[in-house]
């Protein structure tokens, strides 16, 4: 009998232990819930500053812009492109020479003709109508002349439009009327508005009247540059005289030209296409900077180095917040241990 009254009050704590140790653990667990959050060090904030923008460089009177010397006003630009340097030597040590010659050689032969065979000088003309060493030499000379131009202007031509990029800057350029807007596509695609410059504002710093602008369009030197143009409403043109450089941007159609700028300076141009009635004032103004100014420049604007790729860091700074902790998730632990007593 006593053996029975043993197992019945064993039973009775065993069951009195599993209906009620549940509710005892799960009243204490919230006060130890703080404690453990307590531990986890808060995030710290980024700093989302930007650089601060770099100053304009000032315009050197003479380079990249137009001139009132008379001698400098018939000539080509100082070109400060690989293309533009070969392009003004083609016309300043090959073309004008050549053209010069044929030019005093033909007058020669009208001079000598109008003196010895006029009236008075032969007044019995010769009868010959063919000559075959004359027909040889003047269709002969002429196309060996044609020949020796075609070469080197066509392969200045294919350097325009066939330069090689690789790590260069994709710049692209849309004409709207009458002002430009630019974009980086790989240096985060941020947004450049560039506008006419008042007389007065365009005097005060430095610049030349009717080519200054609002904003600069910045580009890294001695880097090869992607231009891409397009256009919002009507046909332009971008041309920049020194970078000896002119595309065409047509609405709907993206064209490509290139160019490599190999001195640090600032450049000025207008678009060469007639675009209304305001087509006088869109002018263009590009400094050519360090490659680590030009960081500076685009980091300001919010864009990113190329090649850059943001995603990781911000995946970074989602995974470095503290963890969120469930009070609740030790009470069955907790719940098992005291059910085991």
């Amino acid at each position: 009998m006593k053996r029975v009254v043993k197992q019945i009050s064993a039973l009775a704590l065993t069951f009195t232990a599993l209906v009620f140790a549940p509710a005892l653990v799960a009243a204490k667990a919230p006060d130890a819930a703080p404690a453990v959050a307590a531990t986890v060090p808060a995030a710290a904030p980024a700093d989302m500053t930007p650089p601060a923008d770099p100053a304009n460089l000032t315009p050197t009177p003479g380079v990249g812009q137009p001139t009132s010397d008379f001698w400098g006003s018939i000539q080509l630009q100082p070109q400060v492109t690989t293309n533009g340097k070969f392009a003004a030597w083609m016309e300043s040590s090959f073309l004008m020479p050549l053209i010069t010659v044929i030019s005093l050689f033909v007058l020669f032969l009208l001079l000598w003709v109008m003196a010895r065979y006029n009236r008075r000088a032969n007044p019995t003309p010769a009868k010959t109508s063919h000559n075959t060493l004359i027909e040889i030499i003047w269709t002969a000379v002429p196309a060996i002349v044609l020949m020796g131009v075609f070469l080197p202007s066509f392969k200045l031509l294919r350097d325009q439009y066939a330069a090689s990029y690789g790590d260069g800057v994709v710049l692209k350029a849309t004409g709207h009327q009458w002002y430009w807007t630019y974009k980086y596509p790989d240096n985060g695609d941020f947004e450049i508005t560039s506008k006419i410059l008042p007389d007065a504002d365009a005097a005060q710093r430095g610049d030349p009247r009717n080519l200054g602008v609002d904003n600069r369009i910045l580009v890294p030197v001695n880097t090869p540059i992607k231009l891409l143009t397009t256009s919002d409403d009507v046909i332009h043109s971008w041309a920049v005289p020194a970078l000896w450089t002119k595309m065409d941007a047509v609405p709907g159609k993206i064209n490509e030209a290139g160019f490599t700028i190999n001195r640090i300076g600032v450049y000025y141009g207008q678009c060469s296409e007639l675009c209304g009635a305001l087509h006088g004032f869109m002018p263009i103004a590009i400094e050519a900077v360090s490659k680590e100014r030009f960081n500076q420049w685009i980091a300001a604007h919010g864009g990113h180095a190329k090649g850059v790729n943001l995603a990781p860091a911000a995946d970074a700074a989602g995974n470095s917040a503290a963890p969120s902790i469930d009070a609740n998730a030790a009470a069955p632990a907790a719940t098992t241990n005291i059910a085991s007593k």
